[in-house]
């Protein structure tokens, strides 16, 4: 938000660049001494050399103004780019990082920026704000996770929420600073990830879940959130009814509002987007659809305002956005945050799409887990680059099941493995059996069910092991009308495999995700140009 005061810095930094050594001050006033020189130029001072002389001294003094000018601006975008904090991208283990996309025909590339809360009580001003004195300078934990992905031809914006109480596998990650190496964990709450680290652990972890490539990150702390709420000068947002977020036990946010829409800033911003006790059913989740509800009245704010075209107003944004943000180094200067807030203004505001990643209660009830199938469609919609509201359309590349059997086919060696299992289902029984009958009716005689491993996978996939059992592996995948995303090289394997996932638990064709590309309903969609979005209030904590 600082990036719109860039611009008349960034383009001095340029123009002095070009000259070389910017030039000092000093030598600049040299050359008002020599249009002082001209006066003698006469022996009777004309009119007109007066004339002359006055335009060249104000084009002496503007030459100093703009000088001065230049220098301070100089030093001032250094300054704003000595605010901001840089820590590195992604410290995870190598092999469970992303592959970055591909360009489009046009030579675009998409845009996905993790967006980090951090809860870190490392000031007293953070301290206050958070709460929690117990918890005082010990590691910031990643409470908000939003991952925003800008399409490849900037038509659209999609954001993906993962609730900060989801388990997941945390993969081994390096402390840059301390070289200190976390081991890899499972089923830990997505929010330590930033305790293992910094950032560049949390990047890992969501590249681990998602299969996302990630390229940048942006994080702001408690008071990053007050200090930037006061520069923008409010973000409007709504209850249905009277709310104070406060129980008898001190728990609770402290957000206190009336019944409908207020503008929040300051330490009212940062208890809207804390608030749990109040929404809805009082969960994380709750909690999720009132940070979509303040990011989307924020843009839409942010691009309203003509007050930002102040130059007072948008120096102490600048001011105040590099102050608040610990970005990675690919955004750890003012030029390219101003470069990428460039990249984001192109997104019409109806083109924004807000969702939270389907999910459903771990077996214990206090946690969630990514919601089997829908997660992984969600996932899919995004590394695709296919726009989350619907009105884009893209082109298929399902392989069809009708594919004529070959001389080849019954030579193709095929193990079968159970993978029907999720967080939320028992494994179908007899299931790989079943599919390598069904492999063997094809014409596939050397396919058989491995009835000793029983996997827990969402998606359906084929593996293999090296380059020359690649095409017998796609070979498989074609007659089954498996896509070809989901044909995997992979050393866990010694020959074809064959794991059938949680969406592939019955009847003998399989239905490709990719044959509906609708986002899923347990996603939440909320469009960034609602304004009529209000938050539901328990009535418990009315007043």
């Amino acid at each position: 938000m600082a990036h719109s005061s860039v611009p008349a810095a960034e383009d001095t930094t340029s123009r002095t660049a070009r000259d070389g050594e910017r030039v000092p001050r000093q030598r600049r006033q040299g050359g008002a001494g020599g249009g002082r020189r001209g006066r003698g130029d006469g022996p009777h001072g004309s009119g007109g050399r007066r004339r002359h002389r006055i335009l060249r001294w104000s084009a002496t003094v503007l030459a100093v103004v703009v000088v001065g000018t230049a220098g301070a601006g100089y030093l001032y975008y250094q300054h704003l780019n000595d605010n901001l904090r840089k820590d590195d991208l992604n410290i995870g283990d190598k092999k469970d990082r992303a592959a970055a996309p591909k360009a489009n025909a046009a030579g675009q590339t998409p845009l996905n920026i993790l967006l980090i809360g951090s809860d870190a009580r490392d000031s007293k001003e953070n301290q206050k704000l958070g709460g929690a004195k117990d918890t005082y300078n010990t590691p910031p934990r990643a409470d908000v996770q939003m991952l925003l992905h800008v399409s490849a031809d900037r038509t659209n914006m999609s954001v993906v929420s993962m609730p900060r109480d989801t388990l997941v596998d945390i993969p081994e990650c390096t402390d840059p600073d301390t070289a200190k190496t976390y081991a890899a964990s499972t089923t830990t709450m997505t929010n330590a990830s930033l305790e293992r680290g910094g950032p560049g652990c949390t990047v890992a972890t969501w590249e681990k879940l998602t299969d996302i490539h990630i390229d940048h990150f942006v994080m702001v702390d408690f008071a990053g959130v007050v200090s930037m709420a006061d520069a923008v000068g409010g973000v409007p947002v709504c209850v249905d009814a009277d709310i104070y977020s406060h129980t008898s036990s001190g728990h609770g946010s402290g957000l206190k509002l009336r019944k409908g829409t207020t503008s929040v800033q300051g330490k009212q911003a940062l208890q809207w987007l804390r608030t749990r006790y109040g929404f809805e059913d009082g969960s994380d989740i709750a909690r999720t659809k009132a940070q979509h509800m303040y990011m989307n009245s924020m843009v839409r704010q942010l691009r309203a305002n003509a007050t930002l075209s102040n130059p007072g107003k948008l120096r102490a944004l600048a001011e105040t956005a590099t102050e608040a943000l610990t970005v990675d180094d690919g955004l750890g200067t003012v030029a390219k945050l101003y470069d990428l807030s460039k990249e984001l203004k192109k997104v019409p505001t109806e083109r924004i799409t807000m969702t939270t990643m389907p999910w459903v209660y771990s077996s214990d009830g206090n946690r969630v887990l990514p919601k089997p199938t829908d997660a992984a469609k969600l996932f899919r919609l995004v590394r695709e680059d296919i726009a989350l509201d619907g009105k884009d359309k893209k082109e298929t590349t399902t392989a069809t099941a009708t594919a004529e059997p070959t001389d080849t086919d019954d030579k193709i060696a095929v193990q079968v493995q159970n993978g029907t299992r999720s967080s939320t289902l028992a494994p179908v029984s007899g299931r790989a059996g079943a599919v390598a009958q069904l492999l063997v009716g094809k014409g596939f005689k050397e396919a058989v069910a491995d009835s000793s491993t029983l996997l827990g996978r969402d998606e359906t996939v084929i593996r293999y092991p090296s380059a020359d059992l690649e095409g017998d592996a796609r070979r498989v995948a074609k007659v089954l009308g498996i896509p070809a995303d989901q044909v995997k090289k992979s050393t866990d394997v010694d020959g074809v495999t064959l794991v059938v996932g949680a969406d592939w638990r019955t009847g003998t064709k399989y239905t490709s995700a990719d044959d509906d590309d609708t986002t899923p309903k347990s996603a939440s969609a909320l469009n960034g140009a609602d304004t009529k979005a209000c938050m539901h209030v328990d009535p418990d904590y009315t007043w």
